[in-house]
């Protein structure tokens, strides 16, 4: 047996022997390994061209129907029937609702019998008149007598027109009275009951509302319309025709509403509270698959972007600060290697289903952008084993 003395001096000194060990093992590692720089990393580029692409606009917008229109009766009466389900599509010139009709039939025969009264007064008048203009050139009557015989001709002429207008009143009001649809649309809730009375126009009875084709409104910033202006006048872009955007919907769940319309009007004015101005497109409805009141959002297509730089949406990174891109380039070594550029992005393009960026400031033609094996680039100004896109 050793002293206890003795066995703890081993073993200190076997741990002092093993911690040498490792250092020597660090410190040759890297005279190991200097020789062998960091392979460069495998690369796709993409040459920047300049082409023309669509400039689409996306919106939210609200929905409407061509035609919103307020039921309202012209007479005065008690309501006798309505004439339609709620809810259901009507067509223009149906019955909505009766008014009483009995009185306004009374009126129109009353109105009649007026009529065929001033008829008979006009042949009596004309009668006397004739009569008295024989005496007056016989020298029988007097020339007062014959002048208030033509006034009272004259008057029942006068009369008798008034009379016909009466009677065109009466049939009218009969006719209001059966409270037809202006439009054909899809027909409300009723507001007024049977049995109700309604005192004229100031009563709304029910809504009707024209769905065969859907009003889209929308807000354009005046922010938005100064940059869009500024690119058309350098000839950066080009508008369609009369500013008539192809207009798609985008319903809630992303899907595309299938019919596109066309915007048909913009307001000159701009929304003090919002700083927009309003615009509206037109979009046919016939199935009635869209619904006035409606939050979606539109789809503006027909412009183009012209001379425009774009690069898939992956080559275009973001360092918190800005977007910025590799550039394959050669050192003062001559070893190619990756540096970044900064660029200013403009709006996404969808270019053969692939989503690109298109880029406002930042590159010239001909630079070779690193497009694919962004991630195996650790630092700036790493070599980099380059290879054109597709290779």
């Amino acid at each position: 047996m050793y002293p206890t003395s003795i066995r703890s001096r081993a073993k200190h000194l076997s741990f002092l022997m093993l911690t040498l060990g490792a250092l020597s093992a660090c410190s040759e590692a890297p005279k190991q390994g200097g020789g062998h720089a960091m392979p460069p990393a495998k690369v796709s580029v993409q040459q920047v061209t300049t082409q023309s692409v669509p400039f689409d606009i996306e919106l939210p917008a609200t929905l409407a129907g061509d035609k919103e229109v307020e039921i309202r009766s012209r007479v005065s009466g008690i309501i006798e029937s309505r004439n339609f389900e709620e809810g259901q599509f009507v067509k223009s010139g149906q019955s909505l609702f009766t008014i009483e009709l009995k009185p306004f039939e009374l009126a129109v025969e009353k109105s009649k019998a007026a009529l065929q009264a001033a008829k008979a007064n006009v042949e009596q008048t004309k009668r006397e008149r004739d009569r008295l203009e024989r005496l007056k050139n016989e020298r029988s009557v007097s020339k007062r007598d014959f002048d208030n015989s033509v006034s009272a001709y004259d008057v029942a002429i006068a009369n008798l027109e008034s009379a016909k207008v009466a009677l065109r009143e009466a049939e009218l009001d009969l006719e209001y009275a059966k409270v037809e649809a202006p439009v054909s649309g899809i027909v409300g809730r009723e507001l007024m009951s049977e049995g109700s009375y309604v005192s004229g126009p100031s009563v709304l009875l029910t809504e009707l509302t024209d769905t065969s084709t859907i009003r889209a409104r929308f807000g354009f910033s005046e922010r938005e319309q100064l940059a869009i202006r500024k690119d058309v006048e350098s000839g950066l872009l080009s508008l369609p025709e009369h500013n008539e955007f192809d207009t798609t919907i985008i319903l809630q769940d992303g899907s595309l509403y299938a019919q596109v319309g066309k915007v048909n009007f913009s307001d000159v004015r701009v929304n003090r509270f919002t700083g927009t101005s309003e615009l509206q497109a037109r979009i046919p409805n016939e199935n009635g698959e869209l619904r006035p009141g409606q939050f979606v959002r539109v789809k503006l297509s027909g412009a183009v972007r012209n001379n425009a730089i774009v690069l898939p949406q992956r080559a275009v990174l973001d360092n918190g600060t800005g977007k910025f891109v590799y550039i394959a380039t050669k050192n003062e070594q001559g070893t190619t290697v990756a540096l970044p550029a900064p660029v200013k992005v403009g709006e996404w393009v969808k270019l053969n289903n692939e989503n690109m960026w298109v880029i406002r400031e930042g590159l010239q033609t001909g630079q070779p952008v690193i497009v694919e094996g962004m991630a195996r680039i650790f630092f700036p100004g790493m070599p980099v084993s380059v290879s054109e896109q597709g290779e």
